[in-house]
């Protein structure tokens, strides 16, 4: 009986929600500095522009890649100071999720776990290059999700309402 009752309990685990971080890398990440040495003669005030983008693929049964890029771009008046570009990743093991929920874990959670990696990496090439310290603010990626959600939502059914009618 003891045996019937750790089986059920087995397959009940297996049943359950399962998510783990199995790795965090860099896969890209590039500096140009194309105005130096005369930028740094002019007095720091630059204008910091963050373009960022998720994307994810599965990689086996379980396991999900998941990609956030970021391009940060530092311009003195119409000089770029510096450009970085930088793609974080992690393998993720996401089980017993489904549908939306699985989409908000790998297009929100995943890259709110990912951005510090990618912050800190910015902010170490951005010192190389003999920058002042730039420290991201945190990102709320839960209403980037949602928003990008809503979006596609309205696009579908704006799509549906411009869809020619038949005779």
């Amino acid at each position: 009986m003891a045996e019937n009752e750790q089986a059920a309990a087995g397959s009940e685990n297996q049943n359950q929600p399962q998510f783990a971080l199995q790795r965090i890398y860099v896969k890209d990440l590039s500096f140009e500095s194309p105005n130096s040495p005369l930028v740094f003669q002019e007095q720091w005030k630059p204008e910091v522009n963050l373009d960022l983008n998720t994307s994810h693929s599965k990689v086996s049964d379980n396991q999900y890649e998941v990609v956030l890029s970021l391009t940060v771009t530092a311009k003195m008046g119409e000089k770029v100071a510096y450009i970085v570009e930088i793609q974080q990743a992690g393998v993720f093991m996401v089980q017993g999720i489904d549908g939306g929920q699985l989409g908000q874990m790998l297009g929100a959670y995943c890259p709110t776990i990912l951005f510090p990696y990618a912050r800190e990496a910015i902010d170490g090439v951005v010192n190389k290059g003999s920058f002042p310290a730039l420290m991201l603010a945190p990102v709320n990626f839960d209403a980037i999700y949602a928003q990008a959600l809503k979006r596609k939502q309205e696009e579908g059914a704006s799509e549906a309402k411009e869809e020619p009618q038949t005779h």
